[in-house]
């Protein structure tokens, strides 16, 4: 087991609560037939995960008209409180997406464009050749800010409560040296979200926040999805959001300042609340065909494995058995999500859990193997799917949507790969 002391962990293990009930509130996509979901095989899914060493984990999958909502484990150990399927979560770079269709708003109409220069909308941030399209699919070659900010388990300590200024954000990334040309590959970076907030905030004369309030969060009434500002709290049920410390023990950093994640991830929301999103922006509902084929269009994560998957403009393509998949995942401090669904946003699987920062790169993750066993059986695979599926756990998170620890939290482990 990657974590020093496994059994902090296995604490959290238990039979998954589970429910399949018919969408209430949300209309299907036209002509989504109604499934009946494996609710047994789903429950059933969960709870591997926390018998792999998770302490909470849940989810909701949606496939046409029906809804199944499950939860394993416990949401906080001091307390015993068990998870459930219903509470609010940090989601990391899932974020991206809303803010991604936000600005693709502004394009439709016409108050900028993919091809704009950086320098165009924020001069005091120009790069030669870096576009605006280059910022949502991680082209510009612009470093991470976060790995500056966070090179220790003693730096999240120190910054817990500390409020940055998207200014300050953008400076520590541009500081940083080049991952690439404009335009040459790939490369995950989550200054490119703070720029790309900015200039939502150029373009239009408000925050980027309430912009992304505006016409993505209160049109669809996500009632359980806003941004916290400088608030330190999740407001309403949630867990705990654990880190595995230096001593062993298992941290809680559900009460933080996320201002240093802003755009790029500070969103909070819930499993139902990013169902409803993907249905309604890969159903067509938020943005024009235009600008949602742009935000289709995908470079490789892998130039020699293009096939595998890609990133669009803040949304995620994989590969997976039964085919592409589409989506994004979040790691912050604690709280873990992933969020995939299929083209048309019929078929739907959202996941979140409550321990991050735990696997060293290259060894033995049997968590991420039960949730990628998980993943395919929400989105329809089949058994003999899920058990090739093995042999790549890592396509379990792709690119990673959330922060880099230079220096390993847990005795012998490592922070997770930056790469997908």
């Amino acid at each position: 087991m990657p974590l020093s002391r496994r059994s902090l962990l296995t604490a959290g293990a238990g039979a998954a609560l589970a429910v399949a009930s018919p969408l209430t509130g949300a209309a299907a996509p036209a002509g989504a037939a109604t499934r009946r979901l494996p609710a047994d095989a789903l429950a059933a899914g969960l709870t591997a995960i926390t018998d792999a060493g998770m302490v909470g984990v849940f989810a909701e999958v949606r496939d046409g008209g029906s809804r199944w909502r499950g939860a394993s484990g416990t949401a906080d150990l001091d307390t015993g409180r068990p998870m459930r399927a219903h509470f609010r979560h940090r989601v990391g770079s899932v974020t991206k997406t809303f803010l991604a269709a936000t600005l693709l708003h502004l394009v439709g109409e016409g108050r900028l464009a993919l091809d704009d220069p950086l320098g165009r909308h924020l001069p005091e941030y120009a790069v030669d050749g870096v576009t605006v399209e280059m910022l949502l699919n991680h082209t510009s070659g612009i470093g991470d800010y976060d790995t500056v900010l966070f090179t220790s388990g003693e730096d999240v300590e120190r910054h817990r409560y500390t409020t940055f200024t998207p200014g300050h954000l953008v400076r520590l990334g541009l500081g940083e040296p080049r991952t690439g040309a404009p335009g040459e590959r790939f490369a995950y970076s989550n200054t490119n979200y703070v720029l790309a907030g900015l200039i939502v905030e150029r373009v239009t004369g408000r925050a980027a926040t309430e912009e992304i309030d505006r016409r993505i969060i209160r049109p669809l009434r996500l009632h359980d999805t806003w941004f916290p500002g400088r608030r330190t709290r999740i407001a309403g049920p949630h867990s705990a959001a654990y880190l595995p410390w230096y001593d062993g023990n298992l941290r809680d950093f559900s009460v933080t300042n996320m201002s240093w994640a802003w755009t790029a991830g500070a969103l909070i929301s819930t499993a139902a609340d990013l169902d409803r999103f993907f249905r309604a922006l890969l159903g067509g509902r938020l943005l024009r065909p235009a600008e949602l084929a742009r935000m289709r269009t995908t470079v490789p994560f892998d130039p020699e494995v293009p096939e595998a998957g890609g990133y669009g403009l803040g949304l995620i393509r994989l590969a997976l058995p039964g085919g592409d998949h589409w989506g994004h995942d979040g790691v912050v401090f604690g709280h873990s999500t992933i969020s995939l669904h299929s083209p048309d946003g019929s078929r739907q699987v959202t996941v979140g859990s409550n321990v991050t920062h735990y696997a060293a790169p290259g060894t033995p993750d049997p968590i991420a193997d039960a949730t990628f066993a998980f993943l395919i059986t929400a989105l329809g695979g089949s058994p003999a799917a899920r058990t090739a599926s093995r042999a790549a756990p890592r396509t379990v998170t792709p690119p990673p949507g959330g922060p880099a620890l230079l220096r390993p939290l847990s005795t012998g482990g490592q922070p997770p790969a930056r790469q997908p």
